[in-house]
């Protein structure tokens, strides 16, 4: 079996085991309720998860999201507090995120500098700006958000809605598949991630495809950040410190290779529930520190990325056979 479905597969199993662990666990847990909510508690780490997977793929890395997802938020609470209508505030906060990721990108690329340090210089860019715009956290106060967000919930059933930030994460998991499953930008981010030298032969464009992905990285987040405002009604310049490690692993634990090539926006989406599916038994469970996510989810990640090389290890016997 190619080693693209089999780690899906896996990710599929783990997601399927905790959910049937929950249901024997939890009288209440098997329910719809509980779905919805974590497509929408989780709906911004992700829509980062997701531009995070096209980076991974290509064989990069971006540390700088959690801080573009702060600066967003806060960049909107301030405009909307000043006076400016919400959706201008989102727009502008989009381009600033697309044109962030891009310039990032261009260093990596044309300079040829790692993707690790020219992000992490964009994390403390980005988290720095923020604080900048305002350093305390800002209410957002308009009927853009007390009534129109709340008014596009979709109903399920009984008294289920979707909330607006699920619609959005879900949209963003049908975009994010289209594109890289079904389109040349897709493929060409798989050439690159599989072998980039192999990937210039063939004629791919590998150093603008390089600040394209990263673009779509930084607008991913931008977007994210959205969607917090959506969530908390607020921005904060000082939050989300660390998300960026969370979507990494969303990514991971969905079968995206940290070396490059393989990896999906679906395995993604199983990643991020994977990851909310542990908060939220150990929120069920009551008597649990909320640190035992983080030491199950380091446990998980040490065996998807041992999963992972052992893959490689059988693929390149066969092939040197």
């Amino acid at each position: 079996m190619n080693r693209r479905y089999l780690t899906l597969l896996i990710t599929a199993a783990v997601l399927v085991l905790l959910f049937a662990c929950g249901g024997v666990w939890f009288n209440n847990f098997l329910r719809l309720r509980i779905i919805v909510n974590l497509l929408g508690d989780n709906a911004f780490l992700g829509i980062t998860a997701i531009g995070m997977t096209f980076v991974i793929i290509s064989g990069g890395i971006d540390l700088s999201v959690a801080s573009v997802i702060a600066f967003t938020s806060i960049f909107i609470a301030q405009n909307v507090y000043d006076g400016m209508h919400p959706l201008l505030a989102m727009a502008m906060a989009l381009v600033i995120g697309f044109l962030f990721g891009m310039t990032q990108g261009w260093i990596i690329s044309y300079f040829a500098l790692p993707p690790f340090l020219v992000t992490l210089a964009g994390m403390f860019f980005a988290r720095g700006v923020g604080f900048i715009v305002n350093d305390i956290s800002l209410a957002i106060k308009h009927p853009f958000y007390s009534e129109t967000i709340r008014g596009l919930v979709i109903p399920l059933s009984g008294r289920i809605r979707l909330p607006v930030t699920a619609q959005c994460f879900l949209l963003f998991v049908i975009v994010g598949t289209f594109v890289l499953g079904y389109t040349r930008f897709g493929r060409y981010v798989y050439a690159i991630g599989s072998n980039e030298a192999s990937a210039r032969l063939m004629g791919v464009p590998v150093d603008r495809m390089k600040v394209w992905i990263y673009a779509l990285s930084g607008f991913c987040a931008a977007a994210a950040g959205i969607v917090v405002t959506f969530y908390m009604q607020s921005g904060n310049s000082s939050s989300f410190v660390g998300l960026e490690m969370d979507a990494i692993a969303a990514a991971v634990i969905g079968g995206t290779l940290l070396t490059g090539g393989v990896g999906g926006v679906p395995g993604t989406l199983m990643g991020v529930l994977i990851l909310g599916i542990i908060q939220t038994l150990i929120t069920f469970h009551g008597n649990l520190n909320n640190w035992w996510a983080k030491i199950f989810i380091g446990a998980l990640l040490f065996m998807f990325i041992a999963i992972q090389q052992l893959l490689s290890r059988r693929l390149a016997t066969r092939a040197a056979g």
